[in-house]
C-alpha cells in the first residue's frame, strides 16, 4: 500500500474555510500521516498486510496520536508525517480491541497543535461534518451523517452506536471526523455500503470519540483498557440468507481447535438461539472473560453438532510492540 498525494477532492467537495466557525487550517495540521510496517510472520499480516498507511489525529500536548488500531497492530516500525513534511518515528502505545482505537506515542517533536475532542452524542442524521485526511484541504471532505446505528463486524467486533457518513473518503483509515465547531467527533474505520431509504450508498463508518475518555488513561498506562478481555473464538461468521455461517477460522485458534468447520451454521450459544451477528457476539461475551468455555450448537449439513470452545484472549495471538 503506497501513499498517493497527487490527487484532490473536487473543490465543491472540499470544506470551505469561510463557511466555518473555527480555524480549519489549524485542524488540518492536527492530522498526520501514519505509515506502519509489520513483520511477515505477524498474526494479522495475511489479513491486513505488512505495510499500512492511514491517518492519525494529535490529541495531546505531548503529540499523542489517536488512530484506528488496525493500522498499528503488531507494527515493528511507525513513521508519522506532518502536513509541513516533518517525519518522526512513533511507538504503538496501545490498541483497544473493544472500541478499535489505537494510540501512537511520537518519538520526536511533531510541533503540531492538538485538536479538541468533542462528543458525538448530540450528532444527528443529516448533520454536516468534515472528514479530514492528511494532506490539507485537498484531502478533506464536506460530508453528511447519513446513519447512526449498531455495527457488527465478522471479526468479533461490535459497536452499539457507530456513525456513518457520505460521500466516502477513499483513504478512510484513521481519518478525523470533525464537527462544525472544529472538535473531534470520531475516527475513521471502514468503507461500507449503507442503505438509506431505497438507496444504497458508499459510506465511511466512524468510531465515536466518546468511547475514548473512559479508557484513555488506562491505554496510556497499560497499553490496553483495564477490563477483563472478552472471550475470543477466532471464528469469522457472516450473515447469509438468514443464517449465521462460519466463513473463516483462525488456524490454531479456539474454534478451529474445538472442531468448528467452515460452512457450519451457528444456531445457539449456551443453549440459547442466536438472532443475528450482534446477538451471537453478546451471547459469547456473556459466558465470561477470555478463557471461558463457550458451548455452540451448529448445523452441519443435515445434522446438528455441539462443540465446546475454550475461548482465548485475542491479544495473546498478537506480536507485541518493542518498547523504546
Amino acid at each position: 500500500m503506497a501513499e498517493t498525494s497527487d490527487w484532490a477532492f473536487p473543490p465543491r467537495l472540499q470544506p470551505q474555510p469561510e463557511e466555518l466557525r473555527f480555524d480549519l487550517e489549524t485542524a488540518l495540521r492536527s492530522v498526520v500521516l501514519v505509515h506502519a510496517e509489520i513483520p511477515d510472520q505477524a498474526f494479522t499480516a495475511a489479513i491486513l498486510g505488512t505495510e499500512r498507511i492511514g491517518h492519525g489525529t494529535v490529541i495531546g500536548s505531548d503529540g499523542l496520536v489517536l488512530t484506528i488500531g488496525y493500522l498499528i497492530t503488531e507494527a515493528e516500525s511507525i513513521w508519522l508525517t506532518t502536513q509541513e513534511g516533518t517525519v518522526v518515528p512513533g511507538h504503538a502505545l496501545a490498541y483497544d480491541q473493544v472500541t478499535g482505537f489505537g494510540l501512537i506515542q511520537p518519538l520526536g517533536r511533531l510541533s503540531v497543535p492538538p485538536i479538541e475532542r468533542g462528543s458525538a452524542a448530540e450528532t444527528r442524521v443529516g448533520d454536516s461534518v468534515i472528514v479530514i485526511g492528511h494532506g490539507g484541504v485537498e484531502h478533506s471532505l464536506d460530508a453528511k451523517v447519513i446513519a447512526r446505528r449498531e455495527f457488527a463486524g465478522y471479526w468479533e467486533y461490535l459497536l452499539d452506536d457507530a456513525l456513518f457518513t457520505a460521500p466516502p473518503h477513499p483513504q478512510w483509515g484513521g481519518t478525523a471526523l470533525v464537527g462544525l465547531d472544529g472538535r473531534l467527533l470520531g475516527v475513521g474505520s471502514l468503507l461500507v455500503q449503507e442503505t438509506v431509504g431505497s438507496e444504497t450508498l458508499d459510506a465511511n463508518m466512524f468510531v465515536p470519540v466518546d468511547l475514548l475518555d473512559p479508557i484513555l488513561e488506562d491505554m496510556k498506562r497499560l497499553g490496553r483498557a483495564a477490563r477483563n478481555p472478552r472471550p475470543w473464538l477466532g471464528m469469522y461468521t457472516t450473515p447469509m440468507q438468514g443464517n449465521l455461517v462460519v466463513g473463516g477460522l483462525t488456524q490454531g485458534g479456539p474454534a478451529h481447535r474445538a472442531g468448528v468447520r467452515l460452512g457450519d451454521v451457528v444456531l445457539e450459544v449456551a443453549g440459547e438461539p442466536v438472532a443475528d451477528l450482534a446477538d451471537l457476539f453478546r451471547r459469547v461475551w456473556g459466558t465470561g472473560a477470555a478463557g471461558a468455555e463457550v458451548p455452540l450448537t451448529l448445523a452441519r449439513g443435515k445434522s446438528t453438532s455441539r462443540v465446546r470452545v475454550t475461548s482465548a484472549d485475542r491479544e495473546d495471538f498478537l506480536t507485541k510492540p518493542r518498547r523504546h
